[in-house]
């Protein structure tokens, strides 16, 4: 098996409620290394450019303004098959639904209307990680 690489972000609700060691230790414990790490007040360009596929998408504003409302912790995690198995230990984006043993399921909470408020995001193809990477890591 090759090793991957995919970008976590902790959201700013996970940041804000003071989950990133919490997350980033469930990262390392299911055997992923963290290659880098950075705090990150994103932009509204590197947002536009993260969520491209979604412009003109009834969610799309509601989206760029919740992630530009407080920091966000770009992760560039790496191992074996680490695009599949983080958005395994993530778990479904509905906080509501989401198993219990994954990051949702376990520490996120039901805000209503926004499925936004999810605490992670994580690349979902090695296309993506690559495309991902390379805007929040450049």
């Amino acid at each position: 098996m090759a090793v991957e690489e995919t970008l976590i972000l902790v959201k700013p609700d996970g940041v804000k409620r003071n989950l990133v060691g919490e997350i980033l230790r469930r990262v390392e414990a299911k055997g992923y290394e963290i290659a880098d790490l950075r705090m990150v007040h994103a932009s509204r360009a590197l947002l536009a450019a993260h969520y491209e596929e979604h412009e003109g998408k009834p969610f799309y504003e509601p989206l760029v303004e919740f992630m530009s409302s407080g920091p966000v912790v770009a992760i560039r995690a790496s191992g074996e098959r680490v695009i599949e198995g983080f958005r395994s230990l993530a778990g479904s984006t509905e906080p509501t639904s989401a198993a219990p043993g994954t990051i949702r399921g376990d520490l996120g909470r039901d805000w209503g209307t926004s499925v936004q408020q999810n605490l992670v995001h994580g690349s979902d193809s090695t296309l993506s990680a690559e495309r991902e990477l390379a805007l929040w890591f450049a």
